[in-house]
């Protein structure tokens, strides 16, 4: 098992030997409020990019559901006709091939899983580069029109400056022990809260509920978001006569879970709110996996993040470039599902960032905006 993975678990039981590591914390805690005052008083300079560029991330380490919040954003953002790009770090990618541009065909082994996924699904124009200021001098080069860049996973980078800031907190996941790196699973301490727009990530139960309480208390400014899962799809089209290729797991039917996100526990919780019988393997956030270990999974067909789906999609790709599939690959290409899941935003979510970006000098208009709340 590897450090990350033990350290991950004990963050998830809240294991008293954490607290050993206390005094590593407060170190961290220091340097991280010097790094931030610093950047703030100008002792150390920062890039102003001459488009607005807003920032979705979050305090704490592990998935919050920030990927899916920038794919509905996105959407909403081009169907208002609002030109906008994403930049991103790439983590996971070739950052001796950075800066570089996504596009339908980029590799996640080049640029990295999330990017390739956001671009798969929106299209939107983006840019790579664990320096944010080449990222977005790339993007602009190539798409001068831009009128805003969404920074993926930009919070603690102070070396960019931003115009608007959103922080995901995982309401189920909450804040742990509270305490920061490697005590928690905090980056920032939960004052730094108070500095930004919070949405919280929801169950879709209790998204709904909250939902029900806003109707009646018009009081309640909580901004919110919940996910829902979309209908299974084969991640692979495969060689197979039709009548061979496998059919749909039902509900009922026992699934092996197959997850390298940050937090995998959402992905098995949601299958199992569907019916299924779930066998979870949880593996590490942005995990290399390969076809031989997947492969090991045969008896039941096998369900997979979207993230996920991007980089085994690859893997089949490159190894159909080289020969066809051997016997057990084609049985792992025709075992292979992937579950999409879309962020739902609550309503005051829409009319809030329309507030922000007519300050910022892009305007939407409201009666499209409502037109997108009630699709």
């Amino acid at each position: 098992m590897s450090i990350e993975t033990t350290v991950t678990r004990a963050w998830q039981r809240q294991a008293t030997w954490l607290w050993l590591l206390l005094p590593f914390s407060w170190l961290y805690g220091l340097i991280t409020m010097l790094r931030h005052q610093a950047y703030k008083s100008g002792l150390l300079s920062s890039y102003r990019a001459p488009v607005p560029v807003m920032v979705i991330g979050n305090i704490s380490v592990g998935g919050s559901g920030k990927t899916p919040l920038i794919i509905t954003l996105v959407d909403y953002l081009q169907k208002q006709g609002v030109y906008v790009g994403v930049i991103s770090r790439g983590y996971g990618g070739d950052t001796s091939q950075m800066p570089a541009l996504v596009g339908k065909t980029s590799l996640p082994n080049v640029v990295g899983d999330e990017p390739c996924l956001i671009v798969n699904t929106t299209g939107v124009a983006m840019a790579v580069c664990p320096n944010r200021e080449q990222a977005i001098t790339m993007l602009l080069e190539t798409y001068p029109d831009l009128q805003l860049i969404i920074a993926d996973d930009g919070l603690q980078h102070y070396a960019l400056q931003r115009d608007i800031e959103w922080i995901v907190v995982d309401a189920a996941r909450g804040f742990g022990n509270k305490q920061l790196l490697p005590t928690g699973f905090l980056r920032e301490p939960i004052s730094r809260l108070k500095e930004a727009d919070v949405i919280y990530h929801e169950r879709a139960i209790d998204a709904s509920n909250h939902d029900n309480k806003e109707s009646n208390q018009h009081r309640v400014n909580r901004l919110t978001m919940h996910l829902e899962a979309d209908n299974m799809q084969r991640l692979w089209q495969s060689s197979f006569d039709s009548k061979m290729r496998s059919r749909m797991p039902e509900k009922g039917s026992q699934v092996h879970a197959v997850s390298g996100i940050g937090y995998p526990q959402r992905f098995f919780d949601t299958l199992d709110s569907l019916g299924y019988q779930v066998i979870a393997h949880p593996y590490p956030d942005h995990y290399a996996f390969s076809l031989a270990e997947l492969a090991e999974y045969s008896d039941y067909p096998i369900v997979v993040t979207t993230k996920d789906a991007v980089k085994i999609r690859a893997l089949l790709l490159e190894h159909t470039a080289q020969q066809a599939l051997m016997d057990d690959y084609e049985k792992l290409a025709n075992n292979l599902w992937v579950l999409p899941v879309s962020a739902v935003l609550s309503n005051n979510c829409y009319p809030h960032l329309n507030r922000q970006l007519s300050q910022l000098g892009i305007t939407i208009q409201n009666d499209q905006a409502d037109s997108h709340i009630n699709d």
